[in-house]
């Protein structure tokens, strides 16, 4: 059985969601939704998501994510404390988990294998009756933006020296990893080609682009501190027609950026709709800032935004400098606009589309194979997990 902590179940597409859900066919797998690292404040989107919070533990029923077996995975949103920092707030934390996971994993009939994406775990990982951890190292969470960046890399640090195995998305975080004492197996993310491929009627998207002036150049995600205000900036006033659109849930931006010209936002979309988007996109684009959280990142949306066909320019970026034969690569807002501006005439050119077929080397099936052998300890681990 696995037992995975991490982002909730069905709220984001998350790597680790991707990686899950090919596994269900062969693995009973329980998921924990937990309450999440970053610190309560007095704002909309803390109440919004403590109501959510407040109803799943009100549930007495678990929830079901569909997949390869009946009632698999089931979903558990265990009772937490919204706090890390002091010792007294780990301390309830682990006793709230323990009492509720602790009675899942005794009545397990098969060896319990863990997967963690977040470091919160830490003070349960010696006290919990699984055979193996496995840290899913996702992203820097000392660097990422709202945390309480000081304590999630004391934590961070615990969950590496207690567990069994490391599986990272990048080599930046790779290299991370080992300076705190570990390998780290390299593990990208993954792409569904053919979901790419495939736009369907996407009706909320078609209205979601209603009224806009084309060409649209558009970009989905969470739109936070990482976005690069002055490459927007620099764009919107080059652009003499057009619009910017930037889709998904707004996290404390520089509050200029909504308010450019021609930039207009859109709240976030179901997963199924953005093919739709990205097939009616001139230009589909990243402008990270490069900051030591996206340096380490391995953003979805790259390999998304190369399946749809479409034009990609994006940020220099570790991550993206190893598709630079598949995209535009830029480094200045002065080469960001230049490069948005000429694909906006000149379309996707013919070389980058070539060299995007070797992502029909990326699937999601085939991550979740090498990411499986490393959680369950395979001897095939090590010929699979390099899997670029």
């Amino acid at each position: 059985m696995l037992l995975v902590f991490s982002d909730d179940w069905g709220r984001h597409p998350s790597s680790c969601q991707h990686l899950v859900r090919h596994l269900l066919p062969r693995h009973a797998v329980t998921w924990v939704n937990t309450i999440g690292m970053r610190p309560p404040t007095l704002d909309w989107s803390t109440v919004r998501r403590a109501g959510e919070k407040l109803r799943s533990w009100g549930s007495r029923r678990n929830n079901h994510g569909g997949g390869g077996v009946a009632e698999n995975p089931v979903v558990l949103s265990p009772k937490m404390w919204p706090w890390f920092r002091r010792g007294h707030d780990r301390w309830l934390n682990r006793k709230l988990l323990e009492r509720q996971l602790k009675p899942k994993i005794e009545a397990a009939e098969e060896p319990v294998y863990a997967v963690t994406t977040i470091p919160i775990v830490a003070d349960v990982m010696d006290s919990l009756n699984v055979a193996r951890w496995t840290y899913y190292c996702v992203d820097d969470f000392s660097a990422w933006p709202g945390l309480d960046q000081q304590t999630m890399e004391i934590m961070e640090r615990e969950v590496i020296a207690r567990c069994d195995a490391v599986v990272a998305v990048s080599e930046t975080l790779v290299s991370r990893v080992a300076e705190r004492g570990k390998a780290a197996s390299l593990l990208p993310h993954g792409v569904d080609l053919s979901f790419w491929s495939h736009t369907g009627e996407g009706g909320l998207a078609i209205e979601a682009i209603q009224g806009l002036e084309s060409p649209l150049i558009v970009f989905w995600g969470v739109i936070d501190t990482r976005m690069n205000l002055e490459w927007i900036r620099r764009l919107s006033s080059d652009l003499t027609c057009g619009t910017i659109l930037l889709v998904g849930p707004v996290d404390a931006p520089d509050p200029t950026l909504l308010s450019l010209p021609r930039v207009v936002h859109r709240p976030s979309m179901p997963l199924e709709q953005l093919p739709t988007l990205g097939a009616r996109a001139d230009v589909l684009i990243m402008p990270y800032a490069d900051l030591a959280v996206t340096r380490a990142m391995q953003p979805l949306k790259l390999k998304e935004y190369m399946a749809t066909g479409k034009p990609v320019v994006a940020s220099r970026l570790p991550a993206t400098q190893q598709w630079s034969d598949c995209i535009d690569v830029t480094a200045t807002a002065e080469e960001f606009s230049a490069a948005v501006r000429q694909r906006l005439t000149a379309g996707v050119a013919a070389s980058q589309l070539a060299a995007r077929k070797r992502l029909e080397s990326e699937s999601w099936a085939q991550k979740a194979l090498a990411f499986e052998a490393i959680v369950m300890n395979s001897p095939v681990a090590a010929a699979e997990t390099k899997v670029a």
